[in-house]
């Protein structure tokens, strides 16, 4: 009941449009200058957005658009899980450590929905609806 919900002609538009979130969630002090971090997300979300205009806009039968939404969703996971332990504390004044909490359940939501979103843009359903989409637009 809940895979044929998801999978409504409504919501599927809806969770792939979503997919930019994981991507680019961060805490603020990600996207300062004086760090690396701030061009991964900015890259995968673009990634995610090209792949977006080919199903959405152009209507692209061809697999590479799903493919490259699969990656930028799975290489989100992966560089979350490789920033999570330098980011899991933060230094305090007595010269202790304390868990960066904000950072950890950031970075936890953010994956489970990436893995959501490579589930969601694998499952037969979506693809065969926009599949029939793309042919009746090719016939008007």
């Amino acid at each position: 009941m809940f895979r044929k919900y998801i999978t409504s002609r409504m919501l599927i538009p809806v969770f792939l449009c979503l997919q930019i979130i994981p991507l680019v969630v961060f805490p603020l002090e990600t996207y300062s200058i004086k760090t690396q971090e701030w061009w991964l997300p900015i890259l995968l979300a673009l990634l995610t957005i090209i792949s977006l205009v080919q199903i959405f806009f152009r209507h692209s039968t061809a697999s590479w658009p799903w493919y490259l939404l699969s990656f930028s969703q799975g290489f989100n996971i992966i560089s979350r899980l490789l920033m999570l332990l330098p980011h899991s504390t933060k230094n305090v004044d007595g010269g202790g450590l304390e868990a960066n909490m904000t950072y950890i359940l950031v970075a936890f939501a953010a994956m489970l929905f990436s893995a959501f979103e490579i589930w969601y843009s694998e499952l037969p359903e979506v693809r065969q609806k926009f599949a029939a989409r793309s042919a009746a637009k090719a016939v008007a």
